[in-house]
């Protein structure tokens, strides 16, 4: 079962609890074990399409729980390269930051990112 505490030291994140791994001006976006824990069971995503120029901070997806349906946001101001066709609730409940990432994009600027602490401390 999660905790919601699992913050990898690798990745850079926003008060909205989406995550970025960055490689060059590529950047792979999910959202976070505390967002997908406090969300509760997952059981709809929707993804930005490829092609899609996004902007930091802007709703460029959903998702839904058995709680609540909450917005994904974009960390970056970019081009939607890539959307994870194989993911699926499951995988954002049980690995968020691994199989079950959302998207990827070519960054042009990144938004206000947070560091692994900066986002420990905001999560508290």
């Amino acid at each position: 079962m999660s905790t919601g505490t699992n913050i990898p030291k690798d990745l850079m994140y926003t008060k909205e609890h989406e995550w970025i791994r960055r490689d060059g001006s590529k950047g792979r976006v999910g959202i976070t074990d505390h967002a997908q824990h406090a969300l509760g069971d997952i059981v709809f995503v929707e993804l930005p399409a490829p092609g899609r120029t996004i902007r930091a901070g802007e709703a460029v997806g959903v998702v839904e729980s058995v709680k609540a349906v909450s917005d994904i946001y974009s960390p970056v101001t970019g081009k939607v390269t890539v959307r994870n066709e194989n993911v699926n609730p499951a995988l954002v409940n049980s690995d968020p930051y691994g199989a079950g990432w959302l998207f990827e994009v070519e960054i042009e600027s990144a938004g206000e990112l947070l560091t692994p602490d900066a986002y420990s401390a905001h999560i508290g």
